[in-house]
């Protein structure tokens, strides 16, 4: 990939990051609702929960993190590639 697309592609991977942060954010919330029927996750810092409970909300909202993110630049690849015809990894 030639250094102008790759500067060209940083926009839309910053921009698709971004997305993706907000996106695995609610997905997070909206299952630990559900699941957990709680209104919060508890945090490392939250003394009234138990360290197994922080340690699954955590391992849970790390792999939401992680697919979401996965998805969002591989999308954001795909349609990088379709407008230039070049893959932005390589």
């Amino acid at each position: 990939m030639s250094r102008a697309a790759a500067i060209a592609y940083r926009p839309i991977g910053l921009i698709g990051s971004l997305l993706a942060s907000a996106v695995a954010a609610s997905l997070f919330q909206l299952l630990w609702k559900k699941v957990a029927r709680a209104d919060d996750a508890p945090t490392a810092l939250q003394s009234e929960y138990r360290l197994r409970e922080i340690l699954v909300a955590s391992a849970v909202r790390g792999a939401i993190v992680a697919v979401v993110k996965a998805l969002v630049s591989r999308g954001g690849a795909r349609g990088y590639t379709k407008l230039t015809g070049s893959w932005p990894g390589d």
